[in-house]
């Protein structure tokens, strides 16, 4: 059953303004352990690719916060929340902390997608109850 949805869009040019304002810092702040890498990794190739990437992990946290109905809330935070891919590159979300055990306890599971092009990002989270309520 579904529990909740969440969508969100983030202009792509807003993130690379703040992340030119506020440095790394800013994106140490929205981004977990894993995808932290990632996005130096992509940054580090094309500029461009790291950014849109800091973006669509911002848009797909704030759908998450939407579809589980905390806002940026505890226990939702930026960096308990990381949007990662499978090898097959299809995004996932991992939880961390408390965040994943009020998730783990509410007997929730999530679904999400995350797409960019030249000047937006935009995410889908759709999540539902593992057990009938």
């Amino acid at each position: 059953m579904i529990y909740g949805i969440g969508t969100d869009i983030c202009d792509i040019r807003r993130i690379a303004a703040t992340l030119e304002r506020r440095g790394e810092r800013f994106a140490q702040k929205v981004l977990g352990p894993n995808e932290i890498e990632v996005f130096r990794q992509r940054r580090a190739k094309v500029e461009a690719r790291g950014i849109a990437y800091l973006a669509t992990r911002f848009s797909a946290k704030e759908a998450f916060s939407k579809a589980i109905g905390l806002g940026l809330h505890m226990p939702m935070t930026w960096r308990a929340c990381e949007i990662l891919n499978e090898r097959s590159g299809k995004p996932f979300i991992r939880l961390h902390g408390e965040l994943a055990a009020w998730f783990e306890a509410k007997g929730l599971r999530a679904q999400v997608t995350v797409s960019d092009e030249s000047d937006y990002a935009v995410s889908f989270v759709v999540t539902e109850t593992t057990e009938p309520r």
